[in-house]
């Protein structure tokens, strides 16, 4: 983009500097313009999930509609049902579905009599400790979609997470106590039957325990916010094409004191993620210290 032309010298200079002064706020005008919609001023994280986009060409920020739900339980405690926080309600999942693919893959791993394959090894990792979503599309096909996603939770006592739309993962409903119920199946091993066809076996257990130990650096954030040093979490963070607000969401298992508790909090209607995670994070602090005291 170029300014234009210098005024004819016969123009006078009063007429000179208008002239100049508007060409150049209409340059300066078509090059913000430009810039919002090339999304260079206001980049979305890279990592949302693939069912929605960013909306990144908002000039205005959207006003937060925030809402939030947590759902705790102490493992070691005597209650086998979650203390909830806030209303128990439906949530998107974002990329928290993700150790819920998993846990139906090696679901049907097991029930084939078989170990995951190499192949689906190296697509399992990244989805969980990247939040890979190219890995995700495939497991996602491999267990079946939505059907297959559900047949597995019906085994593993989730009673509310309806799977997405097609490939549209991201979109997944649940709610907090459904999620717990799901870290139950992965981190409870009180009452839970080696045995039994419909529980995930010790092997199964102890490789998703492993990737979610080992999240990137970059997110370990949400309930390990309610930890000191020892986790094993996912998070999921969606930017809605209808609001341009954001889902936030964290699930896992923390240590505080040396007792161990699974968390879950949803939320969305955060105007920034940055907003969302502050959430999250506060919101799992006061949820765990809250469950101390009972």
């Amino acid at each position: 983009m170029s300014y234009p032309s210098s005024p004819s010298p016969s123009k006078t200079a009063s007429r000179s500097r208008v002239r100049r002064a508007g060409a150049c706020a209409g340059v300066l005008l078509a090059s913000v313009t430009a810039l919002f919609s090339a999304g260079a001023l206001h980049a979305a994280p890279a990592l949302a999930a693939p069912t929605e986009q960013s909306s990144a060409t908002a000039a205005v920020q959207p006003r937060s509609k925030e809402r939030v739900t947590a759902a705790v339980l102490r493992l070691d405690g005597a209650s086998r049902e979650p203390v909830l926080y806030g209303r128990d309600a439906p949530y998107d999942t974002a990329s928290i579905i993700k150790v819920d693919i998993l846990a139906a893959l090696l679901l049907q791993a097991q029930d084939a009599g078989r170990r995951l394959t190499d192949q689906e090894r190296a697509l399992a990792g990244p989805m969980i400790r990247n939040s890979d979503n190219a890995a995700t599309n495939v497991l996602w096909r491999k267990i079946g979609q939505a059907p297959g996603l559900e047949a597995a939770n019906k085994r593993l006592g989730l009673t509310s997470t309806k799977g997405g739309p097609g490939g549209k993962w991201g979109l997944t409903q649940t709610t907090a106590s459904d999620q717990v119920r799901l870290l139950r199946a992965v981190f409870d091993t009180a009452g839970t039957p080696e045995a039994h066809s419909s529980a995930l076996n010790a092997q199964s257990r102890a490789y998703i325990t492993s990737l979610m130990s080992r999240v990137a650096k970059d997110q370990a954030w949400g309930v390990s916010a309610a930890s000191g040093t020892e986790w094993a979490l996912k998070n999921g963070w969606l930017q809605r094409t209808t609001s341009g607000l954001w889902d936030v969401n964290s699930v896992g298992r923390v240590t505080v004191d040396g007792r161990h508790y699974l968390v879950a909090v949803l939320s969305d209607g955060s105007a920034s993620m940055s907003d969302g995670v502050s959430l999250v994070e506060r919101t799992a602090r006061q949820a765990v210290a809250a469950a101390a005291r009972r």
